[in-house]
């Protein structure tokens, strides 16, 4: 519910929070909210608060408002609220407009506004800061366990404090008597003259609203039966007031009953009362001592030791049925369980007691030490010694088993044996008592029966690093050992493992390499060495490049390893990649295989160490003579081409082998994890197991479910094979200057706005009614429109080449704009569109106002893209225009200080790729990026959710407009609606 349920979306934990930080009033707050934060939080320190009970007390809100008599802004609807303020001498009512919260949403507002004064040196009004120092009270009697069940005036189940020593009264006292009128200035009703509430009852009222709001335990179910105490909506249990009384009357008696469980020395097992003094918590004596007259100091236990214990054993026995047994005896002592009932005691059955006021203590000598983890070892091959670098390429599987150990030593055979066949809650082994866990048992059973199952090589690494496997359908944690040890432990954190076995760039590299460069070299030839594959993810411009030559000139230095590197790469970047390696190794061959007359004649002979370039078209048509030959590593860059595993593409790059695949991408996962799934099964095959079985597992938990646990696990098995480096991180790109990114607003012409209402009244017309994919594909009919229009009205109308374009379209204007403050300042700009129709226009338009440009979109020819290109970085011309579909990848632009992206992809992974055509190593100069937005359109409103929550992104697809095709009509209408900005 608006900033409260952003800012605090646990209540109780966030309560917790705050008694144990001293209530920081940013704590929580995520960084893009901290500013907003504070500044409402002193808006309501120096504003005003009162407490309004209500029945049952979890009910009761807390009134917020502020200076003037105006709610604040948290996100919730005010209200009108009649309170008493001084008027002269005297006093008079006065409506005033406030939020009122839940106490359970109240508790952390308060204490961050009674913080902001005493630490923070802000404002705080007389009435917040008591009821900021009251919430804090409540918290503590909350944390202390002082809560009792009750039965509210109109028969509704509710906690309150309780019982209350007397230091809390004294406390209670004190507190009541500084409440100022400010905290109580709503009247009571229905009173002449006018009356404030007296202070000492709203305070209790409070305080047992704070431990109805926060106190919920499960045990509660078992206690009072039902749902009653245990849930936060309220149950009508007028019946049970004398339970709630004799609760109350229980833990203000003057004992405390617990359970003291002993083992005979013939594995039998006696529950004996034992009493506690609550005057003198030191005395305690088992009851039969106290029955007896040889306890110590009866007296303190009160005139009513007997009645208390019986009627706290009564509780008991609704709790847990074996206790009522102690009540057949007039003075109960203690009673001999079964095995059945000590296991219960070992579980559930001891919290239910604890909440009816009944402790359960175990023998000192009793222990849980009693540990087991599933243990990955590979299967031993007579004769043969496995280590990290054979153990994938043996084929050999790995088993698994159980191991269970008391404290730190492994169980032998025998006491395994012996503990499967105990049937018993408690066992004796190695002269001690230990408690064995049920289920332990069940499992080593259905081990012992089954038999160990093996895992292959690559399942078992997999298992290895997310420290879990999967075994009769259940998940287990796991171990690994020997072989498999050797290679998680090599693998398992990239660049640590990398600085910690330093490794200098190879002798025939003339380049210098960065730091962070020669450790994702490293991690690299390691990964490559062991037969496993990688995905090189830094951000564009960080030198992926240049870093896979060193790999293919390391490779070389070792027989092993040795052969000829294929680079599969779009076709824009064939030129890059041969400049690159003539530059950094004018010794290595290099060849394009890519044209008429392409051929791999003499590979085997004459280039054994050389690379090989070509395209994926050119890859996917000739996989299989591309497959003929035995290539020492494989390089997939811009590797997102083949996200889609179903592809052709994807599948003819499967088909080619070689000793070693390294994917080279800037963005490992545009829209969804399946494209992660892609990279890594390419790289790596087996490591994510099935698309099908990956979806369910992790691609649907983490993305639909937002599941934390499957994220960790994710990561921990991904982190090894994919290195992420951004020019943000510490340490990557210290030289790379600024980057300032600006949305630049602008108005639609009268002509686009009657365009822009014409479109949304037709389609949203047509749209109303429509189904599956005939709807889908209005929807991204009415989206396209509404962007082209945006654009410019001769784009949407498709109007000849000769038509006017000045003063129709607030985006052109907005260019010339920019355009002309670049070229007056001797500047370049890059101009990204995803329409190339929008391009022709631009073109044509800069044209006649006599500016020269370039422009590449995806018909142009491989030979005149790097012609543009060294054109454009030799400042022969200022200003390139670019299809962000063709040229958002593999470009080195650094001539640009400026870049424009005249309309908006929707994913700000394609776009950040684009801008990177200017932002990369080595650019010396700062970066303007200007996003051109039209104000009140669709466009304006998707520029906010990509603001407001980045990861949008993960739910767009290639077309962006198509994460949107899915609305509801009275959302989509919402998103599309023109909003006036009075133009």
């Amino acid at each position: 519910m608006g900033v409260v349920a952003k800012i605090y979306p646990s209540a109780e934990s966030a309560s917790v929070r705050t008694a144990e930080s001293g209530g920081s009033a940013a704590s929580g707050a995520a960084p893009a909210d901290r500013e907003r934060l504070l500044a409402l939080l002193s808006e309501l320190a120096a504003g005003e608060a009162v407490f309004l009970p209500a029945d049952p007390p979890r009910s009761g809100r807390v009134a917020f408002w502020t200076s003037g008599g105006r709610p604040p802004d948290l996100g919730v609807e005010a209200e009108q609220l009649t309170v008493v303020r001084p008027r002269g001498s005297s006093v008079s009512r006065a409506r005033v407009g406030a939020v009122l919260l839940p106490v359970e949403q109240a508790l952390p507002l308060l204490t961050r506004c009674r913080a902001l004064g005493v630490d923070g040196g802000g404002r705080v009004s007389a009435g917040t800061a008591f009821w900021g120092t009251a919430a804090l009270h409540g918290l503590d009697l909350v944390a202390r366990g002082r809560v009792l069940p009750g039965v509210s005036p109109e028969g509704f189940d509710a906690w309150r404090v309780g019982p209350l020593d007397v230091d809390d009264h004294e406390r209670l006292g004190a507190l009541a008597a500084a409440m100022p009128p400010e905290a109580r200035a709503v009247a009571v009703p229905g009173l002449s003259p006018l009356a404030l509430p007296p202070a000492e009852p709203l305070l209790r009222a409070f305080l047992d609203a704070v431990a109805d709001s926060l106190t919920r335990p499960p045990a509660a179910r078992q206690v009072a039966g039902g749902t009653a105490f245990a849930v936060r909506a309220p149950q009508s249990v007028p019946g049970q007031r004398a339970w709630a009384a004799e609760v109350a009357a229980g833990r203000d008696a003057g004992l405390a009953v617990s359970l003291r469980l002993e083992l005979g020395r013939a594995d039998s097992f006696r529950a004996v009362v034992q009493l506690r003094s609550l005057s003198d918590p030191t005395v305690l004596a088992d009851a039969a001592d106290l029955w007896s007259g040889r306890a110590f100091a009866p007296e303190l236990f009160g005139p009513r030791a007997r009645v208390d214990t019986l009627l706290t054993l009564r509780r008991a026995a609704r709790a847990w049925p074996p206790a009522a047994r102690l009540l057949e005896a007039a003075a109960p002592t203690g009673l001999e369980l079964s095995d059945e009932e000590a296991r219960a005691l070992l579980s559930d059955a001891a919290e239910s007691l604890a909440a009816a006021g009944v402790a359960v203590h175990w023998p000192k000598e009793l222990v849980r030490e009693l540990t087991a983890a599933g243990v990955l070892e590979p299967a031993r091959r007579k004769g043969t010694r496995s280590s990290a670098e054979s153990f994938l390429s043996s084929g050999g599987l790995s088993e698994f088993r159980w191991r269970v150990a008391l404290g730190d030593r492994e169980l032998t055979e025998e006491e395994l044996e012996r503990l499967v066949q105990a049937h018993r809650p408690i066992v004796r082994l190695r002269d001690q008592w230990v408690v064995v866990d049920p289920e332990l048992v069940r499992r080593l059973r259905r081990a012992a029966q089954s038999g160990a199952p093996s895992l292959t090589a690559i399942d078992a690494l997999g298992a290895a690093l997310t420290g879990d496997v999967e075994v009769d359908g259940e998940r287990v944690a796991v171990t690994a050992s020997g072989a498999l040890e050797e290679l998680r432990s090599r693998i398992a954190d990239p660049e640590a493992r990398a600085a910690r076995e330093p490794q200098g760039p190879p002798k025939a590299l003339l380049a210098t390499l960065r730091d962070y460069q020669l450790r994702g070299l490293n991690w690299l030839h390691r990964m490559t060495s062991l037969g496993l594959g990688g995905c090189l993810a830094d951000d564009m411009g960080l030198g992926k490049t240049v870093t896979l030559i060193a790999l293919h000139l390391r490779r070389q230095e070792r027989k092993a390893t040795a052969g000829p590197t294929l680079v599969v790469c779009p076709a824009s970047l064939l030129g890059n990649w041969e400049r690159e390696i003539l530059r950094f190794a004018p010794a290595t061959p290099v060849r394009r295989f890519h044209g008429p007359g392409r051929d791999l004649d003499g590979l085997e002979r004459g280039a054994e160490g050389g690379f090989v370039l070509t395209t994926y078209g050119t890859m996917r048509r000739d996989a299989e003579r591309l497959a003929d030959h035995p290539w020492g590593l494989l390089v997939a860059d811009e590797a997102q081409h083949v996200k889609n595993p179903y592809a052709h593409t994807a599948r003819a790059l499967r088909e080619i082998p070689s000793r070693g695949r390294v994917a080279l991408t800037g963005t490992p996962v545009e829209n969804n994890l399946s494209e992660l799934w892609a990279l890594l099964d390419w790289a790596t095959p087996g490591l994510l197991g099935t698309l099908t079985s990956f979806r369910e597992r992790y691609a649907k938990a983490v993305e639909g479910d937002r599941d934390e646990q499957a994220a960790r696990r994710l990561a921990a098995l991904v982190r090894p094979f994919l290195l992420r480096r951004r020019k943000a991180d510490p340490g990557i790109a210290p030289e790379l200057p600024p980057k300032t990114e600006t949305d630049q607003p602008v108005s639609l012409t009268k002509e686009q706005v009657s365009l822009y209402e014409a479109l949304v009244r037709e389609l949203m017309a047509e749209i109303e009614g429509k189904q599956g994919i005939t709807r889908r594909g209005l929807v991204l009919k009415l989206l396209t429109g509404l962007k082209q229009v945006c654009n410019h009205p001769a784009q949407f109308l498709k109007e000849p080449a000769g038509a006017k374009l000045p003063g129709r379209s607030g985006k052109l204007e907005l260019l010339d704009e920019l355009l002309d403050t670049v070229l007056a300042e001797e500047g370049s700009a890059l101009v990204f569109t995803q329409y190339v129709a929008m391009g022709r226009l631009i073109e044509r338009h800069l044209a006649e106002r006599g500016v020269d440009t370039l422009f590449l979109h995806g018909g142009t020819t491989v030979k005149r893209r790097e012609e543009m290109v060294d054109a454009f970085q030799a400042g022969e011309k200022k200003v390139f225009l670019l299809s962000l579909k063709a040229a958002g990848t593999g470009l080195n632009l650094t001539r640009a200080g400026h870049v424009i992206h005249y309309d908006r992809w929707w994913n700000p992974a394609v776009e950040d790729q684009a801008t990177d055509r200017a932002y990369r190593i080595g650019q010396t100069q700062p970066v303007q990026v200007h996003k051109l937005i039209a104000e009140g359109t669709v466009e304006d409103r998707v520029a906010e959710m990509l603001r407001q929550k980045r990861e949008l992104a993960d739910s767009v697809l290639d077309s962006g407009e198509a994460a949107f095709s899915e609305l509801g009509d009275d959302e989509l209408a919402e998103l599309v609606a023109l909003r006036r900005t009075g133009r």
